[in-house]
């Protein structure tokens, strides 16, 4: 824990950690096996206040910092990154993303419910013809009148299956490329809504993940999420605070293997040596933490940049990237460690490493976050690219 926190936010660590202890940790092998999604344990998250920590208190949320945020999503990554997942899409992704940008009645009407776990929020960017590159998105909403009409098809949205409410991202005027996006609120009973499909993932299993389809919904013109046509600030300011945010995840990720293998090779032995007198163990150990360490400093500076300014993106795409890749290098060298313990499901280690590779992948894959990092580095004039980071 970074000795910076706060008195509260240590309180916080505490009481996410006996809560991920008592209440996730017995069923977190059975969302990865059945990809279960547990909707009971998810309210109880929110009774606790654990799934609006930068919410408002007036909305029902604590008030907090978006290192309050980071530390529940590192507590409940430890013992199953995959609630993590759908907890950090709820409350930074759909959440922290309304309160941010909503109006005082779309805050009142929706962050309520969303606090207190009583419904589900998700984002829906990504579409089947555009990831990395987000901007070129073709979902469409037609202006009629008072309303919107909303069309297309949106891929890969965790908490899809499950949402009650989703921010859409829609082109409102097409021929104005990135600069005709606009943000929508879309409510899951809608007509014309529907799940087209729940995904099978290699990892990560437990959080839903879908795809959604959107026929011609009629979307009020109060559900519109901001002014018309600026939905890729929100959309870009979200990124950098998601990236800052996640990065707990891995971090988490990368406790728990640390963790879990200093005890092994404290108790472990081989040869008449317990394995932790042997050089290439230790060497495992020392890497794990260094590689903890440097992405704990990262995902801190991040969270310093957006607090300041969530158009501040540097520091968000380095600290996700460098601390994704180290959650997956270093839970499969945990696994190592453990010999053939490890590579069984008894332990976690093989769940955690299959969950870990998300992470290089979502929020922009690494490729894409070192093309944000580079280009701040380079400064405008060397063009690496249209990214989701760097729209035209």
């Amino acid at each position: 824990m970074a000795p910076e926190l706060s008195t509260e936010e240590r309180d916080l660590t505490e009481a996410a950690r006996k809560f991920a202890r008592k209440e996730i940790a017995p069923v977190a092998d059975r969302m990865d096996r059945e990809d279960w999604f547990p909707k009971d344990l998810f309210r109880l998250l929110g009774e606790q206040g654990f799934l609006a920590p930068t919410i408002p208190t007036e909305y029902g949320g604590l008030g907090l910092s978006y290192r309050a945020q980071a530390v529940i999503l590192e507590e409940i990554a430890r013992v199953s990154p995959a609630l993590a997942l759908s907890v950090g899409a709820h409350s930074n992704l759909f959440a922290d993303n309304l309160a941010r940008n909503g109006s005082d009645e779309q805050r009142a009407r929706f962050l309520p419910r969303i606090a207190s776990g009583a419904e589900i929020g998700a984002l829906a960017l990504t579409e089947p013809g555009s990831g990395s590159d987000a901007v070129s998105l073709r979902t469409r909403a037609e202006r009629k009148g008072d309303h919107y009409e909303l069309s297309g098809t949106k891929q890969f949205i965790t908490n899809g299956p499950v949402a009650d409410l989703v921010l859409v991202y829609a082109k409102t005027a097409p021929e104005q490329g990135s600069r005709g996006i606009s943000a929508f609120l879309v409510q899951s009973g809608s007509p014309g809504f529907s799940v087209a499909k729940s995904l099978d993932k290699m990892g990560m299993r437990g959080s839903p993940t879908g795809e959604l389809a959107f026929q011609g919904v009629h979307v009020p013109l109060s559900h519109r999420l901001g002014a018309e046509n600026e939905g890729v600030r929100i959309m870009m300011s979200g990124l950098n605070v998601e990236r800052a945010v996640l990065s707990a995840i891995p971090v988490g990720i990368l406790v728990e293997c640390l963790e879990r293998s200093v005890a092994y090779a404290r108790e472990r032995e081989q040869f008449g040596h317990k394995i932790g007198a042997f050089q290439l163990v230790q060497a495992k150990l020392a890497n794990m933490y260094a590689d903890l360490t440097a992405s704990r400093l990262l995902m801190q500076q991040a969270l310093e940049d957006v607090a300041a300014d969530p158009a501040r993106r540097t520091a968000c795409a380095a600290a996700l990237t460098y601390a994704s890749e180290a959650s997956t290098r270093h839970a499969l060298e945990a696994i190592q460690v453990h010999g053939g313990y490890g590579y069984m499901r008894d332990l976690p280690l093989e769940r955690l490493a299959r969950d870990a590779k998300l992470l290089e992948i979502g929020a922009g894959t690494s490729e894409i976050r070192r093309q944000i990092v580079a280009r701040d580095l380079l400064g405008p004039d060397f063009d690496v690219g249209a990214t989701s980071g760097a729209p035209r």
